[in-house]
């Protein structure tokens, strides 16, 4: 493994600090700094940028960040445990780590940013990766404050993430407000032996570029559609869109779909479809 920086290796740091990752936590840890690169180069040129980084542990992923130009990182942790490793790598880049003692998921990122755009680049803790993907996803107006997304998810979210109706077994809810917003792609996999400790399933590094301007809908309408639907996802729209349009007919009829498909088999445009005609219903 060739050394990034000269920060001691990663493995001497969470020694010295005890910084043993946590299950409760969703913790796995890369040692790995050609990889940890690999994940930062694959954000695009960082020369000057600002980048949001969350759960970076002992600050692996931070250090390639840093090494590879971002001009300013964010990272966000909520193990207290971790601060001082991180206060170690914002010593040696000074002015250009901040490191938020807090939870992700309830942040308030605005007074950080100062009204600029950044990146989010994060090895995602694995119980929390999806709600966050969801929050970015569901921000008004649109496009937010945010660039681009590459995060690490298990495999099988990944998958999730950038599923079309041709891959019927993934695809869902997530699919479909992905690929409203954004384009997505997996960019390249990881191995559980890239961990410490090591999960018992693959990780994925996915990367979503959101849409300037993405088919109009009223997003709220479109999450509603699609959870009832893919809530019976088996069930032909006529029966599972019931549950949420009094006269779900007409609603498919205007959508200009076919009442006895199945919610696994409507790309995004048709659930965006159905989204408009039931606004204009209303």
């Amino acid at each position: 493994m060739s050394q990034i920086d000269d920060l001691p290796p990663l493995r001497e740091v969470v020694e010295r600090h005890g910084l043993m990752a946590q299950k409760a936590l969703g913790q796995n840890f890369l040692f790995d700094l050609n990889l940890t690169s690999r994940i930062a180069r694959s954000a695009g040129p960082l020369e000057g940028q600002t980048v949001v980084e969350i759960g970076p542990g002992p600050g692996g992923l931070t250090r390639a960040l840093l090494a590879n130009g971002a001009g300013r990182v964010i990272a966000i942790e909520r193990d207290r445990r971790c601060l001082p490793a991180l206060a170690e790598i914002a010593a040696h880049y000074p002015g250009r780590l901040e490191v938020i003692d807090g939870d992700a998921l309830t942040v308030d990122l605005s007074p950080h940013l100062g009204g600029r755009r950044a990146r989010i680049v994060a090895n995602l803790p694995y119980n929390i990766g999806t709600p966050l993907l969801v929050g970015w996803l569901s921000l008004d107006p649109w496009p937010s404050w945010w660039d681009s997304l590459t995060l690490m998810f298990q495999r099988e979210v990944a998958e999730r993430i950038v599923a079309s109706p041709e891959q019927r077994a993934d695809y869902g809810r997530l699919a479909v407000l992905s690929n409203w917003r954004c384009e997505t792609k997996i960019l390249f996999d990881v191995p559980p032996s890239a961990f410490v400790p090591q999960p018992k399933i693959t990780s994925s590094v996915v990367q979503l570029i959101p849409r300037p301007q993405p088919e109009p809908c009223d997003r709220r309408l479109l999450e509603r559609v699609t959870l009832a639907a893919f809530g019976q996802r088996r069930k032909m729209l006529r029966q599972s869109l019931k549950a949420v349009l009094p006269d779900p007919l007409s609603i498919i009829a205007a959508a200009g779909l076919d009442e006895t498909s199945r919610a696994e088999e409507i790309p995004v445009s048709g659930f965006v479809a159905l989204a408009n005609a039931l606004a204009a219903q209303r």
